[in-house]
């Protein structure tokens, strides 16, 4: 893993679109890096951008040698994270979400990571900015273990882990298993760590390896959000049963069951006060927990409607997602050496 220059060369890629307001700010954090200069390169691809972004990319390009601007006329992450890794020149691939600002040993921390672990995929902890009052009540509730069952969202100490927050990756683990899928427009992340721990591989979550995440700050972007997450998940319950947990299966269950009791009311009342019944406890076990975590009845009732947008978005692109994608249950799952795409390709070319 090591390179002639005694460090390993990194590469730092960015999959972007309309990130004017963060761009500039992200990219400042890598460049300020305690990594030497000399052993980094940083890729953004850029998803046709039309707020100005590829604009400032450029300009920022022409000032710093390090950077180079790819185009991803796909415009979703997964084929981004393919364009960058194929026109990467290092040893080490580091991803850094545009959303994201990294501690200036973010990078040398993640290397040693790597070198001391063995370890074929390391990532830190998601610290949430958060962001006025609703932004606050959505990042305490993604921190927590009853919002989102990831570890790397709420854990303080290192260990091995089933995914990791963006991640950074020896290399020769694209070469051994392929690259990401590009048909999950989310999830692909999970998808791509089951397929590498599948393949014997380890991922490790370090808490020295810091970053801040800004999360997002409205409900309805929340929702957008989980409900995309829930939606895709079935495509990887499709190709990977084994990478799904009983928790994944929790709220989709809970709406349904919920829904089942309610469109019963015709045949029996017993269906809708079972209904009535769930959703008053679970209303009063969010309460609690959200007792438990803030001060404060606004902050108490914010977080609150945290969860439940979190939860309920989640179970509701899941059940969406088994009726959308009920004919490719039969599909069988494509070699993960077939993941690169023509948009790789055209990366590699150039």
């Amino acid at each position: 893993m090591t390179a002639s220059g005694g460090l390993p060369m990194v590469s730092v890629v960015i999959p972007a679109r309309n990130e004017a307001d963060w761009i500039e700010r992200c990219l400042a954090t890598i460049f300020a890096q305690d990594y030497p200069a000399d052993r980094m390169e940083v890729v953004v691809v850029d998803g046709m951008s039309d707020d100005g972004s590829y604009e400032t990319l450029q300009r920022m390009a022409a000032e710093d040698p390090r950077l180079r601007v790819l185009q991803n006329p796909a415009r979703i992450v997964p084929s981004s994270m393919n364009i960058a890794i194929a026109a990467a020149r290092g040893d080490i691939v580091a991803r850094v979400d545009a959303h994201t600002l990294i501690d200036p040993d973010y990078i040398s921390c993640g290397v040693t990571v790597l070198t001391r672990t063995g370890a074929d995929n390391v990532g830190g902890p998601m610290v949430k900015l958060g962001g006025g009052d609703v932004g606050d009540a959505i990042a305490a509730a993604m921190s927590s273990r009853f919002g989102v069952g990831s570890y790397f969202q709420f854990g303080e100490d290192e260990r091995e882990a089933d995914t990791v927050y963006m991640g950074m990756w020896p290399r020769t683990v694209f070469e051994r298993i392929g690259l990401f899928d590009e048909e999950l427009v989310r999830n692909q992340d999970d998808e791509l760590n089951y397929r590498l721990r599948k393949h014997g591989g380890r991922i490790v979550m370090s808490p020295s390896m810091k970053s801040l995440y800004q999360n997002r700050q409205s409900w309805r972007k929340l929702v957008k959000q989980f409900y995309e997450y829930g939606l895709w998940k079935t495509r990887v319950l499709q190709k990977h049963p084994g990478q799904m947990s009983w928790r994944h299966y929790v709220p989709p269950m809970f709406d349904l069951a919920v829904l089942a009791g309610l469109a019963s009311a015709p045949l029996s009342p017993i269906g809708p006060l079972l209904s009535v019944g769930a959703i008053c406890a679970y209303s009063l076990v969010i309460a609690a927990v959200a007792a438990r975590l803030a001060d404060g009845v606004g902050a108490r009732a914010r977080l609150w409607l945290a969860f439940a947008c979190i939860h309920h978005a989640w179970g509701t692109g899941f059940l969406v997602g088994m009726v959308r994608f009920a004919r490719r249950w039969f599909n069988a799952e494509r070699p993960a050496k077939q993941l690169a795409t023509k948009s790789v390709a055209t990366a590699t070319r150039r």
